[in-house]
């Protein structure tokens, strides 16, 4: 034990950030119950504040949280078993004495509280994980909370409770929803992984590419939610800081997915991706509110530590030569990264790696980018033709950034009266405050 010095509160909090998901991971893996879990890993934590401040701060806070919290979870389970057998008991007493009836061979109703922590108690594995396999739990944890038999939405807002401890309260200010839905959200989330069965382990080899995707999206979801608060005025959109707090959980959440992954060359490309798109957000919105595009920010505001690290991640995904779109994303944002300005901005190479993600993706949205990259490359009026290729897209039909790159390239084309058509249409159809700040200056300057 360390002696304390008056900064336990500091020392809890960095253990807080530092362990969580860690101390919920083994309680979870030990009990299958990711409530009971949560409980009890918020009590260990409680349980610190008062000890560490007689005992001194552990040298391994880590540990004396996780033993803690897994003690607690016994000694509940073993309360819900001694409950469950009383009830047992007196059940049978009471059909003995004629007073139950339906109580035959002395049973009473089902009691699936009490089934469940006795059932628990026969197969808890509460040995804790060897040095060989450190994070373990955590890598179970994380494959349990973004199962793809789970919504979307609750796969989001679960990994990222479980992963930073945010209360149902800060998740629900980050998605900027109401308490009361966010809390049903998650519930009906874990009720789905008791319903299913669930189980809290790495899958097998056959299924474990299909379940790494399914990470790597819900962490990028996460991350878009984070990024995209960048781009709204704080002190104008209710909820923004918060959203913009995401996109630090979200690296922070993709650094420790790649750790625990490191034979998955998209997990490393998704961090290079997130590092290399987040190194920009200081830069997204001028001193009016309005949201900067990529062309136009000053990159002197660029975080030039997290550009290198991105850059050197991305390096050594590309080296596996096991290319995936999160890759190819990372490799396009790292020539933007790398050009001093965007005049010199590689539009060449950036087309091609374009081709190579919509082989990949065939997704719209990613053909939309890419007819800007052409429209960059050969001039505005070839990249309007490729833009009525895509145009067709039902996915596009109410996307506001359709016709908002239209009005751009038209724009640029001198066709102002056709543009200012287009940014209407844009404005008709957007829904961020800060997306319809950017378009309506765009029309006025027209």
């Amino acid at each position: 034990m360390s002696t304390t010095d008056g900064s336990v509160g500091k020392a809890v909090s960095a253990a807080f950030r530092d362990e969580w998901a860690r101390v919920l991971a083994a309680v979870a893996r030990s009990t299958g119950d990711l409530d009971l879990a949560e409980d009890c890993a918020q009590e260990a934590f409680a349980v610190a504040l008062r000890t560490w401040e007689r005992d001194g701060v552990p040298d391994r806070p880590g540990a004396w949280l996780t033993t803690t919290a897994r003690n607690r979870a016994l000694d509940r389970l073993r309360r819900r078993a001694v409950e469950a057998q009383k009830t047992a008991t007196a059940a049978r007493l009471a059909y003995r004495a004629g007073g139950v009836p339906g109580a035959e061979d002395g049973s009473a109703e089902p009691d699936p509280v009490g089934d469940s922590a006795v059932s628990a108690l026969d197969h808890a594995d509460w040995a804790v994980v060897g040095p060989d396999e450190p994070d373990g739990d955590l890598l179970r944890l994380v494959f349990t909370c973004c199962h793809p038999a789970l919504p979307l939405e609750g796969r989001v807002a679960l990994t990222l409770r479980s992963l930073t401890g945010m209360t149902t309260a800060q998740v629900a200010r980050a998605f900027l929803v109401p308490e009361t839905t966010m809390a049903q959200r998650l519930t009906r989330t874990k009720r789905k992984i008791r319903a299913t069965g669930i189980s809290f382990r790495v899958p097998p080899a056959e299924l474990l590419h299909e379940r790494v995707s399914a990470v790597l999206a819900v962490l990028y979801v996460l991350f878009t939610q984070g990024y995209d608060g960048w781009a709204e005025p704080a002190d104008d959109t209710d909820g923004t800081a918060a959203r913009r707090a995401l996109g630090d959980d979200a690296v922070r959440a993709a650094r420790l997915v790649a750790r625990l992954l490191p034979d998955e060359p998209e997990a490393t490309g998704l961090l290079a991706l997130l590092l290399l798109q987040y190194s920009r957000r200081e830069a997204r919105l001028d001193l009016d509110g309005v949201p900067v595009v990529l062309d136009e920010q000053d990159r002197s505001l660029w975080r030039e530590d997290e550009i290198a690290e991105g850059l050197t991640v991305l390096d050594g995904a590309l080296a596996t030569r096991r290319p995936g779109p999160y890759q190819v994303q990372a490799a396009i944002a790292a020539l933007h990264a790398r050009a001093t300005t965007a005049d010199d901005t590689d539009w060449e190479e950036i087309t091609a790696l374009y081709d190579v993600l919509l082989d990949m993706t065939r997704s719209p949205v990613v053909a939309l980018n890419r007819a800007v990259a052409v429209g960059r490359l050969r001039g505005s009026e070839a990249g309007l033709v490729v833009l009525d290729e895509v145009a067709a897209a039902p996915e596009l039909a109410t996307y506001h950034l359709l016709p908002a790159v239209r009005a751009d390239m038209l724009r640029r084309a001198g066709r102002q009266e056709e543009a200012a058509a287009e940014y209407r249409r844009a404005l008709a159809q957007v829904d961020r405050e800060g997306d319809r700040k950017l378009l309506r200056r765009r029309l006025a300057d027209l």
